[in-house]
């Protein structure tokens, strides 16, 4: 098998890998990169291709899925703005209610 084969991955996978090249390709990705970047992450997720044998089967690890939805879900450049807090100041007295 040479490298950068991928008749060792899943359907599953190449679908997966498939969906997140087309999500950094719509965030202006080139398509080259973005393909490279979408199977680096599947192999994170996924631990790679088909491996033969018997308990080889392993938990999902999706943190980098949960990280870049989180990210790609807030305003983009935005900076959060320093808000006053209409707090009492140390040492003041606390205003009576009538």
């Amino acid at each position: 098998m040479s490298r950068g084969d991928k008749s060792t991955y899943t359907d599953k996978q190449k679908r997966q890998a498939e969906h997140i090249a087309e999500s950094y390709e719509e965030r202006g990705t080139p398509a080259e990169v973005a393909e490279s970047r979408a199977w680096a992450t599947v192999n994170k997720e996924t631990g790679g291709g088909k491996k033969s044998g018997s308990g080889r089967g392993k938990k999902k690890k999706t943190a980098a899925s949960k990280k870049g939805g989180k990210k790609g879900g807030k305003k983009g450049g935005k900076k959060k703005t320093a808000k006053k807090k209409g707090g009492r100041k140390k040492g003041g007295r606390k205003k009576k209610s009538s």
